[in-house]
């Protein structure tokens, strides 16, 4: 049985962040393709919240968020579009841990949150898809994120996201957002950047940008004689944005930009 308490971490204080070796306390499981390591979700509930408060990842996945919620006794909500998630989710948090918080994962769709009202989440922590990399339905399910190869699709429906997650989060608290870029005709395609552009643009305000490497990407090594033949980089870091929710009518001039005539 898994200890639930990590034998080696240590809280991050930098914007570079590099985790070699995964967690795997407590029901954490690395064979979900794309999950998040647990030191993440970790790092980022300890900074931003509080014992008692609530948490919500709107992609969940297998459930790394809620796990380190109830480690950490915090309430939280999972949400997930593939009800397969849900039920990874679920069984995962099946562990004995003497907490007073609750967790709960629902089926549901991060674009539509209209069941909670505004001003509701004391911190959200989430990891969307990067296009359709990875397919976490197969397809199965059209409305699933990860099912859309179109950047500019791909970007109207995170912007849905951004207005969902802003609403639902309480002024000057915390959303991060873990997300990575991609390559397509052996070009760079800043996926990370048009996130952070539709995030500000729905209000949000940039707390950090830290820059989270990459290890043990099996897939990723399997390009490398491409990489040398074609003369590209293989790409082996993530951004994790961290964004206020600024106060109503906070002005914010000093730390932003207009972004009226950017389309990304």
């Amino acid at each position: 049985m898994k200890n639930n308490k990590p034998k080696e971490y240590n809280k991050e204080y930098t914007t570079i962040w590099s985790f070699p070796e995964r967690g795997n306390w407590a029901t954490h499981n690395p064979n979900y393709r794309g999950n998040f390591a647990p030191q993440i979700a970790r790092n980022v509930i300890e900074m931003y919240s509080e014992e008692g408060d609530l948490i919500l990842d709107s992609m969940v996945g297998a459930g790394t968020t809620l796990i380190e919620a109830k480690l950490l006794h915090r309430n939280a909500i999972g949400i997930d579009i593939n009800p397969q998630a849900i039920d990874l989710t679920k069984k995962a948090l099946k562990f004995e841990y003497k907490t007073k918080s609750k967790q709960e994962a629902l089926v549901g769709d991060t674009r539509d949150l209209s069941h909670f009202s505004d001003n509701y989440f004391d911190l959200i922590l989430t990891h969307p898809p990067y296009l359709n990399i990875v397919k976490y339905s197969k397809g199965e399910i059209k409305e699933d994120l990860s099912n859309i190869g179109s950047v500019t699709k791909f970007m109207i429906e995170i912007e849905k996201v951004a207005n969902e997650l802003f609403r639902v989060l309480k002024p000057n608290h915390f959303c991060a957002i873990l997300i990575g870029d991609t390559r397509k005709g052996q070009h760079y395609v800043p996926l990370s950047h048009y996130v952070l552009g539709r995030f500000l643009k729905v209000g949000f305000a940039l707390k950090e940008e830290i820059i989270k490497s990459q290890h043990n990407c099996v897939y990723s090594r399997r390009w490398e004689w491409k990489a040398k033949k074609y003369k590209f980089y293989l790409i082996m870091h993530e951004h994790l944005f961290v964004f206020r929710k600024p106060f109503k009518n906070e002005n914010l001039s000093r730390i932003r930009w207009s972004l009226q005539n950017k389309q990304f």
